[in-house]
């Protein structure tokens, strides 16, 4: 926009009169451009006229500049795409749109071998946009990790709690091929799930051990972390002070019994069966405690891998809601009074019609919830008819969304599989009423907001960026990019106006995950996934990953304002 001054009364202020910047069709079009050269020729004239020259000289001098030596095409006339010349001129004003200087072209080249080694610096891990700079947190946490939360809160955290992604939990030997123990010798001492790292001093402590790939991971509304299993069994368990919490192992993932490092029984962490069992990741947890969250399942998996067999659905996206909603706030003194004691749990059911006409195809539409087994909970999905998405993982809540009044937008990633050419996408629903579960009342709107492309493909984790509304999606791929996206606008679509690439793996063996930005929006913190070790030492017996942190993020000016 470019402001000038209209004329002023008495006692008024000057207030600024907004000119529309031009249309980027104007442009294209020619007729901006027409206009401007017949002007710049109308005062060449009159001043070649002001030094003397006789009429006959200025038109002939200006002939000669109007004809030029080789034909020239318009700045948007020079290529016959004009969705690249957009993608181009939105990678040109990053800054404005990201606060973002000089986005990434390539990805980073692949590496053979073990890439990783104690001597590097934290800029050999990642390729970033030349307007951030990248440091260590620590080169510490365990192998595997995944995704964290902020503790005690996004606004002055003190530590991050982290999952540890081992899918196949263990005890620990010696290389003598001894089993190990935790201090004090009454427990043995299995691979980590849950670990806390110190912010100030990259510090890192295991919480629980035992966990079958441990992957969602939040801070609930009332202070505890609530910490979910991506097995096809996998399960939720609460943790309540996170800080005072070492080495408590879960013997028993069906029962959830969990000890503490003497072998009594925790009373710290308990397992939430009430949320229900299937592979978690994405979570989005409201004030009150209703959860939502997805199985990340294939379509048609098979039955020896934790599927439902040929011309299965996928996974399905679940809402769980208390049976006594939280309306105080606060922390809670004890496990006993969470809102994940006891509930329902449900599936969406998207419709293709305003009634009920579901199944494959109906992807997108209307929503509503059916109730299901929070036991069998995939299974029960499938029978009652729920909707199917292809690996739904990470799902957050959109903290920017305000209308309607009381609804709530989640959004999440269905990751795909681009060796079959199909590159991810993301999808949003909004449920306009969360306390409602009904399957005859259809309260939910959903839509894809963002599909996948040859670059930009297989997103696995997906951050809102506070203050902007910018969406970051993270691929699941070695050598794997991040990329920052626009929300939509008041364009025709619903879809994304466009994305610029910000980070690129450099490590093949490794893939970037748990990107998550401070409450500022100017920094960010990510992991380096099961990269090759061998060059690296073990830590607590344990091979181990690099968390990076991420500055230089900017609040682009408009938000400011």
């Amino acid at each position: 926009m470019i402001a000038r001054y209209g004329p002023r009364v008495a006692d008024q202020p000057r207030v600024p009169l907004r000119i529309a910047a031009r249309s980027l069709l104007l442009v294209s079009s020619g007729a901006v451009r027409k206009c401007e050269k017949e002007s710049m020729m109308a005062k060449f004239k009159k001043r070649m006229m002001k030094w003397g020259l006789s009429a006959a000289q200025v038109s002939l001098a200006a002939a000669m500049l109007a004809v030029p030596a080789l034909p020239a095409l318009a700045d948007d006339e020079d290529s016959n795409d004009f969705g690249a010349r957009i993608e181009q001129r939105l990678r040109n004003s990053s800054k404005h749109w990201f606060g973002i200087e000089g986005p990434l072209g390539p990805s980073a080249p692949p590496t053979t071998g073990p890439y990783r080694t104690a001597v590097q610096k934290a800029s050999d891990q990642v390729l970033v946009a030349d307007s951030l700079k990248v440091e260590y947190l620590s080169r510490n946490i365990a192998n595997n990790a995944d995704q964290f939360a902020f503790w005690p809160s996004d606004e002055n955290p003190t530590h991050q709690i982290w999952c540890i992604e081992e899918f196949n939990p263990s005890v620990i030997k010696n290389a003598a091929g001894q089993e190990l123990f935790l201090p004090g010798g009454f427990v043995k001492k299995w691979t980590p799930g849950v670990q806390r790292v110190n912010l100030r001093t990259g510090a890192v402590d295991t919480i629980l051990r035992a966990t079958a790939g441990c992957d969602g991971i939040r801070r609930t509304p009332w202070g505890t972390i609530l910490a979910t299993e991506e097995a096809d069994n996998g399960g939720a368990y609460e943790i309540i002070d996170p800080l005072n919490v070492t080495n408590h192992t879960i013997l028993d993932r069906v029962n959830g019994t969990v000890v503490d490092e003497n072998g009594l029984p925790s009373t710290k962490i308990v397992k939430r069966s009430a949320l229900g069992i299937f592979a978690w990741e994405g979570i989005g947890i409201l004030p009150n405690g209703i959860v939502y969250a997805g199985d990340e399942l294939r379509p048609g998996e098979s039955v020896a891998n934790g599927g439902l067999g040929p011309d299965s659905d996928g996974g399905a996206i679940f809402k769980f809601i208390p049976a006594n909603p939280r309306t105080v706030t606060g922390p809670i003194a004890q496990l006993s009074e969470s809102p994940f004691v006891a509930g329902n749990l449900y599936a969406m059911q998207v419709s293709c019609t305003t009634g009920q006409q579901y199944g494959q195809g109906c992807e997108t539409g209307n929503g509503a919830w059916l109730s299901i087994s929070a036991a069998n909970a995939r299974a029960d999905a499938f029978k009652m008819g729920a909707t199917g998405y292809y690996r739904p993982e990470d799902l957050e809540l959109d903290p920017m969304h305000k209308e309607p009044a009381g609804s709530v937008r989640l959004c999440w990633m269905d990751t795909q599989n681009r060796g079959a050419q199909m590159y991810g996408e993301l999808v949003c629903a909004v449920d306009n009423a969360p306390m409602t579960a009904s399957a005859s009342q259809r309260t939910v709107v959903v839509n894809r907001l963002l599909e996948g492309d040859m670059d930009m493909n297989q997103h696995d984790n997906i951050e809102f960026q506070p203050l902007t509304g910018n969406v970051y999606v993270i691929e699941d791929n070695a050598n794997g990019d991040i990329f920052a996206c626009l929300p939509d606008g008041t364009d025709r679509d619903i879809k994304s106006d466009g994305c610029v690439k910000i980070l690129s793996v450099k490590d093949s063996s490794g893939e970037p995950t748990g990107f998550k930005f401070t409450a500022d929006g100017r920094t960010a913190y990510l992991s380096i996934q099961h990269s090759n070790d061998t060059n690296m030492p073990l830590l607590d017996d344990y091979r181990t990953d690099d968390l990076l942190k991420i500055s230089g993020f900017r609040i682009p000016n408009r938000f400011e304002r």
